[in-house]
């Protein structure tokens, strides 16, 4: 060996195992560099039998296609690298209730995982898995929303205040001056919602600073009652019967399709935009019910999620803090186009 020392002392170097002193480390290392030495990954992994245990933690998928597809990602990105000895570990929690996000957070601290996938939803809930995780030694990947400042591996997702803005400029096609929008949350908690709160300051900069001398007023509507359909419809005939003005609603999730069936006899006058590729979304979409969806790619987020976590616990690489996905406008013309693409992914997956 050009380093002047064993094979032994060479595989416990480069396999980080046993004591090593450190000038020999160091000559060893330099020898490394030197020859452009790179080693296999998949055969290292082979012969040491190493497993390597991520935890992702979703929403309950069962009745939410965005989270199902998210989920989707994950189990892509778990059949691309199984063979590294990853091991993807998925636990669930209720999307509308802090307390089963801090008890599901909880078991997984318990079982000590050495990565974690999540979507901060719960601000407060998310601040103190983001400490715990940091005080354990996770590496944690947020995704969906983003939380600022934190010391997470990296966030992937939207640009929540550019899609704001996209959702604005969307709707201001063919609005005239003294018109009204409508931005919608179908939410539960929008307060405390930070991917929220940024879409809504898009959305008014967007008007606010774009729109030339057109004098456009700006609705902020929050309902939480989107599960109920007569609750829904009457909140929507309210919405309309007190603005006559009112030429469009933007609806900041996945849940558009739940205000289409609300709006017989209203819907040519108005133009909808809203988010996401789920089934319902572009069932409305191709019958010009609804007029734009922008697509988040929770699928995306899902699969950059975990393959961010391989390449740093396993590859070893640096990874991109800030991973901003494409909002993709999508209309009735080419959502064929997005439809093929998500099909390509899962015949990849």
């Amino acid at each position: 060996m050009k380093a002047g020392v064993s094979t032994g002392t060479v595989d416990r170097v480069l396999h980080n195992r046993g004591k090593v002193a450190p000038e020999v480390k160091e000559r060893v290392l330099k020898v490394v560099e030197e020859l452009g030495y790179e080693r296999n990954l998949l055969a290292s992994t082979l012969a040491y039998n190493r497993t390597t245990r991520v935890a992702v933690m979703l929403p309950n998928t069962e009745k939410d296609m965005y989270w199902r597809q998210t989920q989707d990602g994950v189990e892509r990105a778990q059949k691309a690298v199984q063979h590294y000895g990853l091991v993807v570990e998925p636990f669930f929690f209720d999307y509308f209730d802090p307390q089963s996000f801090l008890q599901t957070a909880q078991t997984i601290l318990d079982q000590k995982p050495d990565g974690l996938l999540f979507p901060p939803i719960f601000f407060q809930e998310a601040q103190w898995l983001l400490a715990q995780c940091s005080a354990n030694g996770i590496p944690k990947v947020i995704v969906n929303t983003n939380i600022a400042d934190s010391d997470a591996l990296c966030y992937i997702g939207q640009d929540s205040y550019q899609s704001g803005v996209l959702g604005a400029r969307l709707l201001s096609f063919g609005a005239n001056s003294g018109q009204s929008v409508c931005l919608l949350n179908l939410e539960i908690g929008t307060q405390a919602a930070q991917h929220l709160l940024e879409k809504e300051r898009g959305f008014r900069d967007y008007f606010a600073h774009n729109n030339g001398n057109k004098k456009i007023d700006i609705i902020r509507k929050d309902f939480e009652g989107f599960n109920d359909p007569i609750q829904l419809k009457a909140f929507i005939h309210q919405l309309i019967a007190d603005d006559s003005r009112l030429c469009g609603i933007f609806v900041t999730n996945s849940r558009v399709h739940k205000i289409i069936d609300c709006l017989e006899g209203f819907h040519s006058k108005l133009k909808i935009a809203g988010f996401d590729l789920i089934p319902t979304n572009l069932e409305y979409l191709q019958a010009n019910k609804i007029n734009f969806l922008i697509n988040q790619n929770p699928s995306e987020q899902g699969f950059l999620g975990v393959m961010s976590l391989f390449r740093h616990l396993i590859l070893k690489q640096a990874v991109e803090k800030t991973q901003f996905l494409p909002l993709d406008i999508v209309v009735k013309e080419n959502a064929e186009y997005y439809l093929k693409k998500q099909a390509a992914f899962e015949l990849i997956g």
